[in-house]
C-alpha cells in the first residue's frame, strides 16, 4: 500500500547539550516536520510513502530532498519555489527549565504556496492511504485550501483518511485563520484522528481527562475513556479509530508515556513507559502517528498489537536525537518485549 504524507520539512538548529539559543558558536543541524517525520518513520518499517512539499530551488532545498531520499522516501512530486526553506531554532531543556522552539517560517517556500502548486491527479493515483495535520493547515491559507483540495479529492476516490490533530496555537496567524472550524473540517473525513489531551481539548471543547501516572502501576478509568470517546465520535462520526496520547513530564529528563485508543466502542490502553534519561523528546507524537499506520495495515485484525506497537515505537523516539524515530519494526517489537539495552551482537 502506497502512503502520501504532505507538509513542510524545515531545518532544525538546536544548541549543544543544555546550552540556550543565546550562548555559545554553533548549532547541530538536522531536519523535521511532522509529516516528514511521519514518512521517515514509516519507510525505516519498511512502507512504499511518498512526501509533498514545496521547497527553494536552490542547494539548500534539494539538500532536503536528498535527506528524505536517504530513507528511501519517495520526493518526485515535491515541487521547488519561493526564497528558503523554514527553519526552526531549539533549545534543549534542563533541570527544571523548560524546552523552547523559535520559529523562523515566514516567508519560506512552503509558507509562500499558492494554491495550484501542487497538481493532486498524478500523486493521488494507486494511493491507499493520504496522511496530514493540523500543522500543514496553519502555516497559510493557501496551505490549507491546499490539504483540504487533497483530503477531498481522496476522500471522492475511496483513499482511506488520517490525520494528527497537531495544534500549534503561535501559527494560526494569517488572516482569517480559525484552527477550531479548519480542523473540525479536516478531522470530519478522518479514519483515523491522533491527538494528545490538549489538541483533542482544542479540537472538540471536551475537557480532558487527567493522566497523573508517575509510574507503571497507574490504573486508566476505562469507563471515562469509554464516554469521553463516544462523545467524540458524534462530534467526528467517520473516525473508526481515535488515539489519545499521553506523556506526563515528571523533569526534563523523566517522561511517562502511555496510550489509549477507541475503536468503535471498545477502550484499550497501552502499557505504561518509564523514560530516563531522555535523549530528544521531539518528534515523539509523529513516531507515534507513524507506527500506528503502519501496525494497522500489518496486523489489522488486532488493534491492542497497534497500540503497543504505536506507544512502544514512540517511547523509542525519546532515545534518538533529532525529530526522526530512525528505528526499524524488529526493534520496536524488541522493546514491547522489554529490551533492556544490552548490546546486540
Amino acid at each position: 500500500m502506497k502512503i502520501v504524507t504532505f507538509g513542510e520539512i524545515m531545518l532544525r538548529l538546536s544548541k549543544h547539550g543544555a546550552m540556550r539559543l543565546t550562548q555559545g558558536n554553533s548549532f547541530d543541524a538536522n531536519y523535521g516536520g511532522s509529516e516528514a517525520n511521519v514518512a521517515v518513520s514509516l519507510a525505516m518499517l519498511g512502507d512504499d510513502v511518498e512526501y509533498v512539499t514545496r521547497v527553494p530551488d536552490n542547494a539548500i532545498g534539494e539538500a532536503a530532498l536528498m535527506h528524505l531520499r536517504e530513507y528511501g522516501v519517495d520526493v518526485r512530486h515535491s515541487v521547488k519555489g519561493g526564497k528558503r526553506l523554514g527553519t526552526y531554532y531549539f533549545e534543549p531543556s534542563a533541570a527544571m527549565r523548560s524546552s523552547r522552539v523559535v520559529y523562523d517560517r515566514d516567508d519560506s517556500a512552503f509558507n509562500t504556496l499558492s494554491f495550484g502548486d501542487i497538481d493532486w491527479a498524478p500523486i493521488l493515483k494507486e494511493v491507499g492511504l493520504f496522511h496530514c495535520s493540523g500543522i500543514t493547515c496553519a502555516t497559510s491559507q493557501a496551505a490549507l485550501d491546499t490539504t483540504m483540495d487533497a483530503v477531498r479529492r481522496a476522500f471522492e476516490s475511496g483513499v482511506e483518511l488520517t490525520c494528527d490533530i497537531n495544534y500549534r496555537g503561535n501559527l494560526w496567524k494569517y488572516p482569517g485563520a480559525n484552527a477550531r472550524k479548519a480542523l473540525d473540517e479536516l478531522m470530519q473525513y478522518s479514519s483515523f484522528i491522533f491527538g494528545d489531551q490538549n489538541e483533542w481539548y482544542v479540537a472538540s471543547g471536551l475537557d480532558p481527562i487527567p493522566f497523573t501516572a508517575l509510574d507503571e502501576s497507574y490504573q486508566f478509568d476505562l469507563d471515562a475513556y469509554r464516554r469521553y470517546f463516544d462523545r467524540l465520535h458524534k462530534m467526528f462520526p467517520r473516525a473508526e479509530r481515535m488515539l489519545m496520547a499521553h506523556r506526563n513530564q515528571l523533569s526534563f529528563q523523566h517522561h511517562v508515556n502511555a496510550g489509549v485508543l477507541w475503536v468503535n466502542g471498545e477502550i484499550y490502553t497501552s502499557r505504561i513507559y518509564d523514560i530516563r534519561p531522555i535523549v530528544d523528546q521531539m518528534g515523539v507524537g509523529d513516531a507515534w502517528v507513524a507506527a500506528f499506520i503502519h501496525a494497522r495495515h500489518r496486523w489489522p485484525d488486532d488493534d491492542r498489537h497497534c497500540l503497543e506497537f504505536s506507544t512502544a515505537a514512540a517511547s523509542l523516539k525519546n532515545t534518538v536525537p533529532g525529530d526522526q524515530n530512525l528505528v526499524s519494526e524488529q526493534e520496536i517489537l524488541a522493546a514491547m518485549q522489554g529490551g533492556n539495552g544490552r548490546i546486540d551482537r
